[in-house]
């Protein structure tokens, strides 16, 4: 931690990792199959992105572990030169995969894309992870939904707790030139997450993640827990909130002391015509931007701010050409990129809660 702002647990810091340093609070774009949706690695390394997420899970499935390690890991295979951090599949697996089944192994699931039936342990995840050429690698957890019986949450905690030893144990065996996060679980039971995140402190993970929220918990709810989390974690070590990614949400989030995000959000906003601007959202498809020729957001200069207008890039939505969602896309990721860089400056300077009010204020608007 370089600097904690004096009137929040905001923090400044910077994650070292083999591919280069992520200065943070950091907000990671989501690149699941290894890419970021529509964007090459060039453009969004030109919207200020220090690090990726990519998904084990999706990987595994297609091209195949194997085919990524034989090209010489992820950063080879889709040339992207900067940090890489891997989600175990976790989420992904519950989420997505047909005819699940839990067990003290781990878990065996049916593929999302073709029913093929595949079984995965927490020494798979991380052994899959490091063939990929992960530089921050992620524990197998069970993510669980909301909302959920407390019975059932308290030995997902158990399990996640077992799988997170094991892999360390795995990741240890292996010294890899990369860090191992553990995932903080337990639902929104406070109890639970508390005992949650004083079991895997005790394994010393390089850096600990926040699951199992914004799964349909109420926003206060998950401030909550990120309240009861964040002060059991060490000061020294990265906090990574997975899967938060609205603006508020950060501002929230980084006022309690957490350093690093991703979502889908940006990107996927930006592909149906949603883009984030200083002042707020624009959902460039409504008929008021018919004839209007200022760019989407007068603050920002990527590519489709400082060259072409509201009216326009509307046009290129309703012909369906793709560079609309492309030009939103790469906009939203500049802002955001924007964004933590602004957060980064006003925790050096001991005023977060004012920059906080200013940006809320015009973006809500």
């Amino acid at each position: 931690m370089l600097h904690k702002d004096s009137g929040s647990k905001a923090r400044r810091g910077t994650v070292r990792t083999a591919h280069g340093d992520i200065e943070t609070p950091a907000f990671m774009p989501v690149g699941t199959q290894g890419t970021v949706k529509a964007l090459s690695p060039e453009e969004v390394k030109g919207a200020g992105a220090q690090v990726i997420l990519s998904n084990a899970y999706h990987l595994y499935l297609r091209p195949g572990q194997e085919v990524v390690k034989n090209a010489g890991g992820l950063h080879r295979f889709m040339n992207w030169d900067r940090p890489i951090l891997t989600d175990s599949g976790g989420f992904q697996i519950f989420s997505l995969a047909t005819l699940m089944d839990v067990e003290k192994k781990g878990v065996r699931f049916r593929s999302h894309i073709d029913g093929s039936k595949h079984f995965l342990s927490p020494e798979d995840a991380v052994n899959l992870q490091i063939d990929l050429g992960s530089d921050i690698v992620m524990v197998l957890d069970e993510c669980v939904k909301y909302p959920a019986e407390r019975d059932y949450v308290e030995e997902s905690v158990n399990l996640t707790t077992e799988w997170a030893e094991r892999s360390r144990s795995a990741f240890s065996s292996l010294r890899p030139n990369a860090q191992l996060f553990g995932i903080v679980q337990g639902g929104t039971y406070p109890d639970l997450r508390r005992r949650s995140a004083e079991e895997l402190v005790k394994l010393e993970f390089d850096g600990y993640a926040v699951g199992g929220l914004s799964v349909g918990e109420p926003n206060e709810l998950m401030y909550d827990m990120l309240d009861v989390t964040s002060d059991i974690l060490p000061e020294e070590r990265p906090r990574y909130l997975m899967g938060v990614g609205m603006p508020a949400d950060i501002f929230e989030a980084v006022e309690r002391g957490i350093d690093m995000f991703d979502c889908v959000i940006p990107t996927r906003n930006g592909r149906n015509g949603m883009a984030f601007t200083s002042k707020g959202r624009v959902n460039i498809g409504n008929a008021k931007y018919i004839k209007d020729y200022s760019p989407l957001d007068d603050e920002c200069s990527c590519p489709g701010c400082s060259g072409y207008s509201r009216a326009y890039i509307r046009h290129l939505f309703n012909c369906d050409e793709i560079l609309a969602l492309r030009l939103v896309s790469l906009h939203n990721l500049y802002f955001y990129a924007n964004i933590m860089r602004d957060i980064r400056e006003a925790i050096t300077e001991n005023r977060f809660a004012e920059f906080k009010k200013e940006f809320m204020g015009k973006f809500r608007g």
